[in-house]
């Protein structure tokens, strides 16, 4: 059976398709009144932010402590954007004082049903055109730079600690932990299967991590404070680094398959558009049955881009045909995107170093 190209693409930011987003939160005892204020303050600030259509706030019929903020918005880049900005870091931080615990989930829009969605004045967005097939895998990415000098440390640390266990609860496993480095920059990507923030704090919890966390700390760029919540929290909240693409074979792995994660620096302000360009080569290198290429997951937070590769067989050094950049033109609106690239030279990636790659047991 013939597997078309949307089946192959389980996640895209870059469809149109309009985005629902819920943040589900537990207060603190008595801070209900303290957070519905700066609330009030958020909704404000983000009014004018390009692409936000509205939200609501939503109490807990039965547990006055439980909160839902969902917000509507005309599309994943434009919701990112302000995501991953400084001015989101701050104003979200007075809500994030006030919660036990914060989960975000992002849903793009597919249907809409009802008499409110029926009215002639709803002007309707675009939908997504069809559910996306998946393998049940979520992709996240987090990266962070050192002190220059330090590199070697560093890598030396990361690549020496023990894989926590990979069974988070019944639903929830770690499947891949992926780390690269280029320069002095670290990318660490998590592959799970079940429930993303579940997996995330179950790592956060086990010894040998949060002694290989502690242990690189002297080394960051960046600040940070393990023992404060809010210190931590904030950190990874500037670390996240999203999937915003992944497309992929379907059938039998082969028994040879090698990843590899190609760093792009974009120009200031092309982030978005280098991560929406080599989407598009993925997919057109997807329709190629002779691509050496099983599956690509690009992430995008503002100016970096990291494109992750699923290799058949091992590399032989020509980041070209293979990773979608073919021919003088693809080559030359690269080209134009990327930071630090003369005119006249060829468009190219840079590869990133190994630093370890773990897979978890079929069962554990």
């Amino acid at each position: 059976m013939t597997t078309t190209l949307s089946e192959r693409v389980s996640q895209s930011a870059f469809d149109g398709s309009m985005l629902r987003v819920v943040l589900l939160m537990d207060l603190h005892e008595g801070a209900q009144q303290r957070f519905f204020d700066a609330y009030e303050q958020l909704r404000h600030d983000i009014a004018s932010v390009p692409g936000h259509l509205g939200d609501q706030l939503c109490q807990s019929f039965a547990n006055p402590s439980q909160w839902l903020i969902t917000s509507e918005w005309e599309s994943a880049p434009q919701y990112l954007a302000w995501v991953n900005s400084e001015e989101h870091v701050a104003q979200v931080k007075p809500l994030g004082a006030c919660a036990r615990s914060m989960r975000p989930l992002t849903f793009t829009v597919l249907r809409e049903t009802g008499k409110r969605y029926e009215a002639p004045e709803r002007a309707s967005g675009r939908l997504q055109d069809a559910p996306r097939l998946g393998e049940g895998v979520v992709r996240h990415a987090l990266t962070f730079t050192v002190k220059p000098g330090s590199e070697e440390k560093v890598a030396e640390i990361l690549s020496s600690y023990t894989s926590p266990a990979a069974r988070v609860d019944d639903h929830t496993r770690l499947l891949r932990t992926s780390l690269f480095m280029h320069g002095n920059r670290v990318v660490r990507c998590v592959e799970v299967q079940g429930d993303l923030t579940a997996a995330l704090r179950h790592v956060s919890e086990q010894p040998e991590v949060r002694a290989v966390e502690h242990a690189i700390n002297p080394y960051l760029e960046q600040d940070r404070d393990l023992s404060d919540p809010e210190s931590a929290r904030m950190f990874f909240m500037r670390a996240a680094l999203p999937a915003v693409h992944h497309v992929a074979a379907h059938g039998p792995q082969p028994d040879r398959v090698a990843r590899h994660a190609l760093f792009y620096p974009a120009k200031p302000g092309c982030g978005p558009l280098v991560a929406r360009f080599l989407a598009r080569q993925d997919e057109t290198a997807a329709k190629v049955p002779t691509s050496p290429v099983l599956s690509s997951s690009i992430f995008q937070r503002d100016d970096v881009v990291v494109r992750l590769l699923d290799v058949r067989g091992p590399a032989d050094g020509r980041f070209a045909a293979g990773f979608g950049i073919e021919g003088p033109r693809r080559a030359a609106v690269l080209n134009r995107l990327l930071a630090g690239t003369p005119a006249a030279a060829p468009a190219a990636p840079h590869p990133m170093d190994p630093i370890t790659d773990r897979r978890s047991p079929a069962q554990s």
